[in-house]
């Protein structure tokens, strides 16, 4: 597979991937044992806000992999 085909498909993954996260991300956001705790919200928004990251590295590294 080409450098050109990866990075497209690559792409296509980290799109979905990301409107996945943040819409996951909104559905346990509105849920009422997160919703009543301060607290509890601020560390989801963090590990809800860096935690796509994790994901995304294994996709970005292969998609930047030279031709064999």
């Amino acid at each position: 597979m080409t450098i050109r085909t990866r990075k497209f498909l690559g792409t296509i993954a980290l799109l979905v991937l990301v409107i996945v996260w943040s819409l996951t991300g909104m559905a346990v956001a509105q849920m009422p044992w997160l919703a009543g705790s301060g607290i509890a919200q601020a560390i989801f928004y963090v590990v809800a806000g860096l935690g796509w990251v994790l994901p995304a590295m294994p996709i970005v590294s292969w998609m930047s992999k030279p031709d064999a």
